[in-house]
């Protein structure tokens, strides 16, 4: 289950007699709020986006989400993200991975919706399995392993794939290995960049 994880903890406080100027101090607050703020800039750019779709043929929404991306690193830069706090079931929100992209927009040639594009994850059991539901019976399903490489990066193997529906299924070979980096998380949401230079919100 995702839980919160604070990026900075307060400094101890030490009083001077006479301070030679006022100075900031960076509080375990302040920097929860900037980063709610800088979440919430996120979500809101990326909210009308069609999980990426209408992104690809806007390049100026794009510059701004991905700065917006950026910002979001900078504030997990040096935070763990590979503990307890990954091991979730998390929803795409927003991809430039093509084929996610083009799988969704093109299920409707085969008389569905693209629903839920999920990605559990279960750091203690070393798997992944990627989903993308097509509602109301069909799903692609894709299981990994993963190892854990460091503080952010996660590498993992394809094992297995089946694209199934109500009375079928079939089976698919593994297609690969790789990483991804989850570059910022808390209890809302996860931003990841992959080996492909891929970006996701979830």
């Amino acid at each position: 289950m995702a839980t919160c994880h604070c990026l900075l903890l307060p400094a101890p406080f030490k009083p001077t007699i006479i301070p030679p100027k006022p100075t900031s101090k960076i509080t375990c607050s302040s920097i929860t709020t900037q980063s709610q703020s800088a979440k919430q800039h996120l979500l809101t750019l990326i909210s009308d986006q069609h999980r990426g779709l209408k992104t690809q043929n806007d390049p100026v929404k794009g510059s701004s989400i991905i700065q917006a991306i950026d910002a979001m690193a900078d504030l997990g830069k040096d935070t763990v993200t590979t503990e307890d706090s990954l091991s979730a079931t998390w929803r795409l929100l927003w991809t430039t991975e093509k084929e996610q992209l083009f799988i969704i927009e093109k299920a409707p040639l085969f008389g569905t919706q693209a629903g839920d594009v999920l990605q559990v994850i279960d750091v203690e059991k070393r798997t992944l399995n990627n989903v993308i539901t097509f509602p109301p019976d069909g799903v692609f399903f894709v299981r990994s392993s993963i190892e854990v490489a460091s503080s952010q990066r996660v590498n993992f193997r394809f094992t297995s794939a089946v694209l199934r529906g109500k009375s079928w299924e079939i089976p698919l070979p593994p297609f690969g290995q790789g990483w991804f980096e989850s570059v910022y998380i808390d209890e809302d949401i996860r931003v990841v960049k992959d080996i492909r230079g891929r970006l996701f919100s979830c």
